[in-house]
């Protein structure tokens, strides 16, 4: 598309964030928008102008009015366009389905996080122990959510299958280079499942990241050769 397209995405393409945000236009079948790469130590005058705040991305652009924020802009995303629905139209299910995405990032992704930047193998063993109990509860979560079915939303991808799917590719890099399993099959039987079921889905495939490209980046970020 070109510059004045109707719909833009600004983003980091192996960012967790973005890839959340892509994933939520490929649930609600928007293609055909125009990705612009930014480069975080060098942020063009277009992101700062949409995102003057923080300066972070993803921005998304829609008619030439920036949404900041992923989790605000899959709301967005699933308010401003036709087709399957991201957030549950009961006012409680709603709040649940929000309360639970906004705990994958205040909870989960922080416990989860200092792992993901360890780099000895000491370091890991006792990160790794500290994410286990928000993972415990994210597994109680979808239990309670999913009702015996595949995803946090039931039968079909929602709003806390987005929030965590986002993550999911750097988690499997991160299990991948690390020796590791955080949603171990024995441990976590129904986040197992899930992850493979997310993975596996239409809208996933498309708008996720190839692992190795993720696993090649992270280890280069191991070494310090990453920006």
């Amino acid at each position: 598309m070109a510059a004045g397209a109707e719909v833009r995405l600004l983003g980091e393409w192996l960012s967790p964030f973005c890839i959340r945000v892509k994933l939520a236009l490929a649930v609600k079948g928007v293609s055909g928008y125009e990705w612009v790469e930014e480069d975080l130590a060098h942020k063009s005058d277009l992101l700062l102008s949409s995102n003057p705040v923080y300066g972070k991305v993803p921005v998304l652009i829609h008619r030439g009015a920036p949404v900041c924020e992923s989790l605000v802009i899959v709301q967005y995303v699933d308010e401003a366009w036709a087709g399957p629905a991201i957030l549950p139209s009961d006012p409680y299910e709603r709040s649940r389905a929000r309360f639970w995405a906004a705990y994958v990032d205040d909870k989960f992704f922080s416990s989860w996080e200092p792992f993901f930047m360890s780099k000895t193998a000491e370091e890991r063993a006792k990160t790794f122990k500290n994410a286990i109990p928000a993972v415990e509860t994210l597994e109680g979560a979808l239990e309670e959510c999913s009702n015996g079915k595949p995803f946090f939303g039931g039968d079909s991808i929602g709003y806390v299958d987005v929030a965590l799917g986002g993550y999911l590719a750097w988690i499997k890099a991160v299990d991948e280079v690390a020796g590791t399993c955080l949603f171990d099959e024995a441990k976590f039987p129904r986040l197992a499942a899930w992850a493979e079921s997310f993975a596996a889905a239409d809208a996933v495939l498309g708008a996720s990241p190839a692992l190795q490209d993720i696993v090649a980046f992270y280890k280069k970020m191991q070494s310090g050769e990453g920006h």
